[in-house]
């Protein structure tokens, strides 16, 4: 059988897809197993070598030897035993063309698209504030749970999704578990995503508040998108080259301009910004993204961050094999037994695994799987790429996270992620609270705060709690330790800020239109008026289904900008829940239908994380409900707060006049903890009884749509074969002599 076959629809155009079945050479075993072994010796010293000399170099081998491994041979056996994918058969991109939802996109500005939506503040703070338990059990998580939960999440619903118009994970859980499961689905999926969305949006603010440098930075990277997406759609349809190098040549000088423009007297009176004025700026902002079409914003600026995002994860990554910096944390802290760490309460089970959330398992990534991506997939057998591969890099990026929070003195450590009720918000007070943990190493003075502070040019670094500072001072240490020395600090410090935030902005905007689309395929199914609603593109309900998104997630952020108890303290545990229950529903939708396709035997690829979700998850919202610590209950720190009010005192770590918000903002937590279980439990049970029926009847059914014949051509991987090549070239001759358009351009017929 010849190792090459050439997938053709149509007789006077070229194939439009190639499948290599080439053999693995000898000497690519070799190196696979080379890797293996050095991932090995890697992971054996993380696990087993105590004391200070263990350093970050070992997690950084043993990650990407892991990751490796997983993308070469467990992915392949995911696509070889279940999506199957057929590049002969045209995607929703191709099919649905319309310029404003629907299109297919070039495979690296798609995956920097998709990367950048999923990455967003989760593998950045999750990993920082799980970091006071140590680092030996949240970097196991990160890059254990990554290759058989995460990515297997990501791949499986893009290619359930694109199997079925594009259609979101509430409709696909409509379909397959029809209407108890499916609106038990839909209406978790919506509440939780409000949650989500607030809280990414919440880790903006911290980052942005009273800091001009980057706010301007952020500011400039939106007409520097819409310029890119111009140029690619009008100017110079398939340049990516060509605008990627003038796009991140105008993201540079935006980084660079606003540090001059900080330092100025109208540039400091300008972009310094209050934590409420700039939470609206991102609700507006939110609003904008989601109904200007898809190629004039979302992706070029998402294209454009992953430049800026990949890049600075992979130089970081250098930086510590240049500098080789020792592990500060030690591998388990005393918080993960006692449960009492000040960044945020909770023992190692379960909080561990809801903290990490973003880089392990994520819900809000099928969101997006669900969401724009499927919308924009040239090929089917791009998926593994996007889905899996682009799943991979963000466990890199908590990878990153989790060492730089582990570096950095364990005393300023947690002075920055404890809250100001602690703390003081002063360096005397930060000094005070974390000499009383017993920490290890010489006692932390006030001016150890202070001069951190000045260090990176900010007046004050204490109780900079969301973890976003925190990583920005991680990754200034690295980078002024082979990059420009004590004196760059301050750049690369607020460099680290505009990264962090550009990172998060991405996954508001991709994120306000995903949920669009959720908020318009529920609305679609009442039927009558409100199925013009299953048009996603229908400009009317965009703009009405737009304003209902960011009017639920921008509510949740204003509350939690005056929360008394930190903001993000009180919001990231109910946010860890919320997005590892929405996990929890897209592995059942996708339980239920590999089972319901007869792929009962591969049940289990999705079945076991699914399970380990569960577990972990209600037993955390079981704590968050039921436990009479009022570190931990919502329920206890409501009745504790309503005892205050009466006794007219504050209530844990909330003054007199903060009492009310306290009572209110811990009601509306509570009953969304209770809320989230009792739905997810609902589409779990139906799908666990769908998945028997169809056991049992032994009936092979599927809900996908019927297939068309593709005819456009994208090469599978990032990086094109040389038979790829050739026929790329045969495509790019006929787009040339103007007989056919360029995928992502002006279609010709239009």
């Amino acid at each position: 059988m010849a190792t090459i076959e050439y997938l053709r629809t149509e007789p006077d155009l070229p194939p439009v897809g190639v499948v290599d079945r080439t053999p693995i050479t000898p000497v690519k075993k070799a190196v696979f197993a080379a890797i293996a072994v050095v991932g090995a010796i890697a992971w054996t010293v993380i696990a087993f070598v105590r004391g200070e000399s263990v350093n970050a170099v070992w997690i950084v081998i043993a990650a990407v030897c892991t990751y490796i491994i997983a993308y070469r041979f467990y992915a392949r056996f995911i696509e070889w035993k279940i999506t199957k994918p057929r590049d002969d058969v045209a995607t929703p991109a191709e099919i649905y063309d319309n310029g404003k939802d629907f299109m297919p996109m070039d495979r690296r500005v798609l995956y920097g698209h998709h990367f950048a939506a999923i990455a967003g503040a989760g593998p950045l703070v999750g990993p920082v504030l799980a970091a006071q338990m140590g680092y030996l059990p949240g970097t196991i998580w990160i890059i254990v749970g990554v290759v058989f939960a995460g990515a297997v999440q990501d791949y499986l619903v893009l290619w359930a999704s694109t199997r079925r118009r594009g259609r979101s994970l509430g409709q696909m859980a409509r379909d397959e578990l029809g209407a108890v499961g499916g609106v038990a689905a839909i209406v978790a999926i919506l509440v939780i995503m409000t949650i989500l969305l607030a809280v990414l949006a919440l880790v903006v603010v911290n980052a942005l508040g009273e800091s001009p440098w980057g706010v301007f930075s952020i500011a400039m990277t939106v007409p520097i998108a819409l310029f890119m997406g111009v140029y690619l759609r009008y100017l110079r349809p398939g340049a990516v080259g060509e605008v990627s190098a003038i796009g991140v040549v105008l993201l540079l000088a935006a980084i660079i301009g606003g540090g001059w423009v900080s330092e100025t007297e109208w540039g400091a009176d300008w972009f310094t910004l209050s934590r409420t004025t700039i939470a609206w700026a991102l609700i507006a902002y939110g609003f904008i993204a989601s109904v200007l079409p898809v190629w004039l914003l979302l992706a070029p600026r998402d294209y454009l961050s992953t430049f800026m995002k990949v890049g600075t994860i992979v130089l970081l990554a250098v930086g510590i094999l240049i500098t080789m910096p020792v592990l500060k944390a030690p591998a388990v802290s005393e918080f993960a037994h006692t449960g009492t760490g000040p960044a945020f309460a909770g023992s190692l089970f379960p909080f561990l695994f809801i903290t990490i959330a973003c880089g392990a398992l994520s819900g809000f990534h099928a969101l997006v799987s669900s969401g724009t991506t499927p919308k924009l997939l040239a090929k089917e057998s791009n998926a593994r790429m996007i889905g899996y591969g682009g799943m991979l890099m963000e466990s890199f990026v908590a990878v990153m996270a989790i060492i730089t929070a582990s570096i950095i003195d364990q005393h300023l450590y947690f002075g920055m992620n404890a809250s100001a009720g602690l703390t003081g918000g002063t360096a005397e007070g930060a000094a005070k609270f974390t000499n009383s943990l017993g920490l290890s190493g010489p006692a932390a003075t006030p001016d150890l705060f202070a001069n951190a502070a000045a260090d990176v040019g900010e007046k004050s670094i204490v109780s900079r709690t969301g973890g976003a500072p925190t990583l920005a001072v991680g990754i200034s240490e690295v980078f002024s330790g082979f990059l420009g020395g004590q004196s760059m600090k301050a750049f690369w410090y607020h460099f680290a800020i505009m990264f962090e935030a550009l990172f998060i902005l991405t996954t508001i905007d991709a994120g306000t239109r995903v949920a669009r689309f959720l908020v318009s395929d529920a609305l679609g199914n009442f039927g009558g008026q409100f199925k013009k609603f299953r048009d996603p593109s229908w400009r009317v309900g965009a703009w009405l289904c737009s304003l209902i998104v960011v009017a639920g997630w921008g509510g949740v952020l204003l509350m939690g900008v005056g929360d008394p108890f930190g903001g993000i303290n009180a919001l990231y545990p109910l946010f860890g829940i919320a997005n590892q229950l929405l996990a929890a529903i897209a592995l059942t939708v996708v339980l239920t239908i590999i089972v319901k396709r007869g792929q009962w035997k591969w049940a289990w690829i999705p079945g076991i994380p699914l399970a380990w979700d569960l577990i972990v998850t209600m037993t955390a919202s079981w704590q968050k409900i039921f436990s009479d610590d009022p570190k931990l209950g919502y329920w206890k720190q409501n009745s504790l707060c309503q005892a205050a009010k009466d006794a007219g005192k504050g209530c844990l770590t909330a003054k007199p006049e903060q009492v009310d918000i306290a009572i209110r903002n811990t009601f509306i937590q509570g009953t969304l903890s209770i809320v989230f279980a009792v739905l997810v439990l609902i589409v779990t049970v139906v799908g666990v009884l769908v998945c028997a029926k169809a056991i049992r009847s032994g009936t092979v059914s599927s809900s996908e749509t019927e297939e068309q014949p593709s005819k456009i051509f994208s090469p599978s991987g990032f990086i094109a074969t040389a038979a790829e090549k050739d026929v790329q070239k045969q495509w790019d001759a006929l787009i040339a002599e103007g007989k056919v358009s360029a995928p992502g351009s002006v279609p010709l017929s239009k």
